[in-house]
């Protein structure tokens, strides 16, 4: 046994120890748990739909998770943004049409108009504007959910670049377009032929729309190493440089006065886009403001 005085020295030790222990146990908890806690209050935030961020400083993996949850609370206020905004496009696209069905079903009802033929043709082709939106939302939202199935087969581009203008000449020949198509070689892919017709088609469709009278809407197809190369190319108005990023958005339109009877549903290229994605392709446009455009869908050629 030691004198008192070394017993009282080291149970001073031994209590400066465990002070300091204590210390910077209590220490060390609160920088774990105040940023715990902060994300605690971020996620509460972010459950009642309110933004929330928490701050990050340090390199650790507390400072790592707080990095993540703020990439992921952007994104998640990003795509809330998009579907606010999404519903608000759909309630405007489909207000149009349904405001018109409505105004000549209540004059026809009041007696003020006749229900003659050409009435009657003026409702069928708002509702089939109608029809075309729905379907087109619908591709959407099969695409976005990665439900998109295809049934892929042998095509002739060839073939498909004449399908295609057949199906559009008329209405181009309506607007004083001239319509046509040539393929270098015989490229062949293995793909879905109705899906790819789409998207070949809406292509088509969005350059004759926007090319004036006697202007030139072709159609061309390549091979390229190991893809396939499709040009929708048009002497049309073109695109300014600052608008080109967004063509592919919905609903988004190059003219915005244009009226969605002659403007289309705004899905089309969106459409398009995702249906090559979904070949395992690209689909990007490249124009110059007065000239005309040209959309190139890239796609795996058969092997």
């Amino acid at each position: 046994m030691g004198s008192p005085a070394n017993q009282a020295r080291i149970a001073g030790v031994a209590a400066l120890v465990l002070l300091i222990t204590v210390t910077a146990t209590v220490i060390a908890g609160s920088r774990l748990s105040r940023p715990l806690r902060e994300l605690t209050d971020a996620v509460r935030l972010m459950e009642e739909g309110k933004a929330a961020r928490v701050t990050v400083t340090g390199r650790d993996e507390l400072c790592r998770l707080a990095a993540a949850f703020n990439a992921m609370s952007e994104r998640r206020e990003r795509l809330e943004e998009l579907r606010k905004e999404m519903v608000s496009d759909i309630a405007h696209e489909l207000r149009t049409p349904l405001s018109n069905i409505r105004g000549w079903l209540e004059a026809t009802e009041d007696g003020v108009v006749a229900p003659d033929r050409e009435l009657v043709s003026s409702l069928l082709e708002e509702a089939l504007l109608l029809q075309h939106i729905i379907d087109d939302l619908q591709d959407l939202a099969v695409a976005d959910a990665g439900e998109l199935r295809l049934r892929e087969e042998p095509v002739n581009v060839a073939d498909l670049l004449v399908q295609v203008a057949t199906a559009h000449r008329g209405g181009a020949e309506a607007a004083g377009v001239t319509l046509t198509t040539r393929a270098d070689g015989e490229p062949r892919l293995f793909a879905d032929p109705v899906r790819l017709r789409q998207a070949v088609g809406n292509l088509a469709s969005n350059a004759v729309r926007h090319t004036p009278p006697d202007g030139t809407v072709s159609l061309l197809a390549r091979r390229e190493g190991d893809d396939v190369v499709i040009d929708v190319t048009d002497t049309g108005t073109g695109i300014a440089a600052e608008d080109l990023p967004l063509i592919f958005e919905r609903f988004w339109r190059v003219e915005k006065s244009r009226s969605r009877r002659t403007g289309g549903s705004g899905l089309g290229l969106p459409i398009a886009r995702k249906l090559a994605e979904a070949h395992g392709g690209t689909l990007h446009a490249t124009s110059v403001l007065g000239e005309g455009s040209t959309f190139t869908l890239r796609l795996p050629a058969a092997r």
